[in-house]
């Protein structure tokens, strides 16, 4: 089961699938990563912008061991093909689009 994060950035996702590669960036629960804490890590290497600017979402499991995927509403549905892949997903995930403020962008703020 691969967990991880991904944004969708300049209509390109950047997903990292968790493999503790990036160790400053681990959540609390040790089993995936966190967003604001990954993004420290990696921004120098792609922008300046802060970890909440762009669209976002994360690849979990429910507790029967059934693939999740959290995303902003403003991460377009044609993405979905591209996350099972790049998380390695072997069945058809539940998808949650998320409308709290967890997963608001800079898209939320021109409404």
């Amino acid at each position: 089961m691969v967990r991880g994060v991904f944004w969708i950035i300049n209509d390109k996702m950047l997903a990292f699938p968790f493999d503790e590669k990036y160790i400053e960036g681990i959540s609390k629960s040790g089993k995936t990563y966190n967003h604001k804490k990954l993004w420290e890590t990696i921004k120098s290497k792609r922008c300046n912008k802060p970890f909440d600017y762009y669209p976002r979402g994360r690849v979990d499991y429910t507790g029967k061991g059934k693939p999740i995927i959290y995303m902003s509403p403003h991460v377009d549905d044609s993405y979905i093909k591209d996350i099972v892949k790049a998380f390695g997903l072997t069945e058809k995930p539940i998808i949650k689009i998320d409308h709290s403020k967890h997963y608001h962008c800079y898209l939320d703020e021109e409404m």
